[in-house]
């Protein structure tokens, strides 16, 4: 269950992760996703990729899960006439539906492992089908201190080789990589900024203080060393 300060926090933000449009249209592209393809979002948060994922898909369907029920019900409320959609409070290890032509996932795999959650997707999607995903890489060999503290939880977090060498093992063969951009980053630590001032102006208790320094203090780390570690988005084919 979600931390409740945490979640205090994190309430009606426009997504969870790093993210943009432009990555989830490169990604579907790639893959050549047909205009009735059957679709997951992992880990949807409220749903701030959907709106994209449903664009591709006039004549398809997008399951969208994630474990947190509150997050579904705000994306509920985004999307409350949709009917090209499916929404479900569900562990993405073990997504229902199915099968899927493309899984989407934007950086929240690392809950599962790369390795272990695209292993796990194999069965979900359709012979060919395909997943694309962001996930937390180094840029440097030599990352300060600062930054291996921030994503000290992390533990396989490692570089853009290790991420496709992951996914090559997992069964499936690796398409394309990019990096997100900073805008993309903004998008997620903007509006945590605004909510950060906002709840600090209402004189929050002990709990809900600790959760606003840490998120403070990781988009400051994120700031002051982004070359040092980024998100980078991938499309593999399942093999």
């Amino acid at each position: 269950m979600m931390d409740p300060a945490f979640f205090t926090l994190h309430r009606g933000l426009p997504r969870e992760a790093p993210g943009d449009d432009d990555s989830v249209h490169w990604a579907l592209e790639l893959a050549g996703i047909a205009p009735d393809a059957r679709l997951l979002d992992a880990g949807c948060g409220p749903g701030g990729d959907i709106a994209a994922l449903l664009e591709h898909i006039p004549r398809g369907h997008l399951t969208a899960v994630d474990l947190h029920a509150p997050f579904i019900e705000e994306a509920r409320a985004r999307f409350p006439d949709e009917p090209r959609l499916n929404l479900r409070a569900a562990d993405m290890a073990r997504p229902p539906g199915g099968p899927f032509d493309l899984i989407w996932c934007a950086g929240a795999l690392y809950f599962l492992g790369v390795e272990a959650g695209l292993t796990a997707w194999r069965e979900a999607l359709a012979p060919g089908g395909w997943v694309a995903f962001t996930d937390a890489v180094w840029l440097t060999d030599h990352p300060s201190e600062e930054a291996r503290e921030n994503w000290a939880e992390y533990l396989e977090m490692t570089d853009a080789g290790g991420v496709t060498a992951a996914v090559e093992r997992a069964g499936y063969r690796v398409a394309g990589t990019r990096m997100l951009p900073d805008a993309a980053w903004e998008a997620y630590y903007g509006p945590i900024d605004a909510r950060i001032a906002e709840l600090r102006a209402g004189n929050p208790d002990t709990a809900l203080a600790i959760v606003l320094h840490e998120a403070e203090a990781e988009a400051a780390c994120w700031r002051a060393h982004r070359d040092e570690f980024g998100y980078m988005a991938v499309a593999a084919q399942r093999q």
